[in-house]
């Protein structure tokens, strides 16, 4: 099973429906709210090269992006190399 890190909102839509994809391939993930935590926030920010938006996606501490990024690797039928290498 591959590490995977979601940093997210609580009231974030992109956040969840990252969540639900990875979830509708058998996956485990570690999730980080950083709703309220500015440390936690601030280290996503640090890990995604400045990236301040929500989700950002850590996979085998690979940063992916956000929402649209782990979606763009799905359609192109790339996710699941990553989600199995």
């Amino acid at each position: 099973m591959p590490k995977i890190e979601i940093y997210t909102t609580m009231l974030c839509p992109y956040c969840h429906a990252a969540k639900r994809l990875l979830t509708s391939k058998q996956q485990t993930f570690t999730e980080i709210d950083v709703t309220a935590d500015r440390a936690g926030r601030q280290q996503m920010v640090s890990r995604a090269d400045g990236r301040k938006t929500v989700p950002q996606i850590f996979i085998n501490e690979l940063h992916i992006g956000g929402c649209d990024e782990l979606m763009a690797l799905e359609r192109a039928g790339k996710l699941d190399a990553l989600l199995t290498g």
